[in-house]
């Protein structure tokens, strides 16, 4: 019975795997500060496909750690890449030139000319979809791959649950594998999938606490200790300075957030800065935060960025150990199928 779930499951993301050069089409999320060289090489190594999180990083930082990567695993692992990088062009002259296999681009819409010539340098491309009609406009532009995150994810967040994406997108893209991602905690979400027509899944939140992870212990001990209710979306105060919405474990960071946009909102409204400045500002806060969550382990008024899955992260395991549990639910979900 489990064998024919075996055969099942590798039937199903067999063309996720050949998009990835991976055993398991499991990719890890791009996650600033903790998806560093360690993170990816040891997603790697549990024969899944890890991505290093560029985020603000400049070139040079980028190149620094692809190479440090490189220098812990030779399987293919991806750069993420945010689209309104002022320096997009020249981390794609990194990647290039360090022979990455495949860049994810995200935080926005790429042009079809970013992806024509990330294709035509011989990498693989893949990008974020948050909608049916922005994924077909991806498959004409000549996408390699797509990823569909649901609002369940850490982090910064769309509008539209996972569940409700992948009903609208699965069926309705033809040519290119796509990868589920936001809020999967358990194999049988995997399988479930699957099995809809996804060729893969994302998943980041379930990772953070892998002894690997480079994330402080602190941190660590908050996804351990969190349920999934406290993995709450930040809010937008005020209609002229828009935010994307973030999702992370309630605490004083959080707060202090709500905080930065009344005081900004309100320099501005003094006529201290203008709409752009104010702006920047806002979206500025959560970089810092971030790393003195991650890095310093300041839980409390740092940012604890997590998915709705982290009331399923109840321990720390090896990346290998959490890969094959994820493997072997997914595995008795298919067999159980018949």
């Amino acid at each position: 019975m489990l064998h024919s779930g075996y055969e099942r499951l590798a039937a199903l993301w067999e063309p996720g795997c050949r998009l990835l050069g991976v055993e398991k089409a499991i990719m890890g999320g791009a996650m600033t500060w903790v998806s560093e060289r360690n993170f990816v090489a040891a997603v790697a190594a549990a024969g899944g496909f890890g991505v290093i999180a560029c985020g603000a990083m400049n070139p040079d930082q980028l190149d620094d750690e692809i190479t440090g990567t490189r220098e812990l695993t030779d399987r293919p692992f991806g750069v993420n890449l945010i689209v309104m990088h002022p320096d997009l062009d020249r981390l794609i002259d990194v990647c290039i030139a360090r022979t990455v296999t495949h860049i994810v681009l995200a935080g926005g819409l790429p042009q079809a000319a970013t992806i024509r010539r990330i294709r035509e340098a011989g990498l693989r491309v893949l990008a974020f979809a948050p909608a049916l009609a922005i994924a077909r406009r991806l498959v004409r532009s000549g996408i390699d791959g797509i990823v569909i995150e649901g609002m369940e994810a850490g982090g910064h967040i769309g509008p539209v649950s996972t569940s409700v994406l992948a009903q609208e997108t699965l069926p309705h893209v033809d040519g290119v594998p796509v990868f589920v991602a936001g809020g999967i905690g358990r194999g049988e979400a995997i399988a479930s999938y699957l099995r809809m027509g996804a060729a893969g899944v994302q998943l980041g939140t379930r990772f953070v606490c892998a002894r690997e992870s480079v994330a402080h212990d602190n941190f660590k001990k908050a996804f351990l200790r969190a349920s999934a209710r406290e993995a709450q979306p930040s809010r937008q105060l005020d209609s002229r300075f828009p935010v994307i919405p973030v999702r992370a474990i309630v605490n004083d960071g959080v707060k202090n957030f709500m905080e930065k946009q009344r005081e900004v909102i309100a320099r501005h409204d003094c006529g201290e800065i203008d709409q752009t400045a104010a702006q920047l500002e806002i979206e500025h806060f959560w970089a810092g935060a971030l790393r003195r969550a991650v890095i310093e382990g300041d839980v409390k008024n740092g940012s604890l960025m997590a998915g709705q899955s982290v009331g399923m992260v109840t321990t720390e395991q090896s990346m290998a150990d959490i890969m094959d549990e994820l493997v072997e639910q997914a595995v008795q979900a298919l067999a159980d199928q018949g």
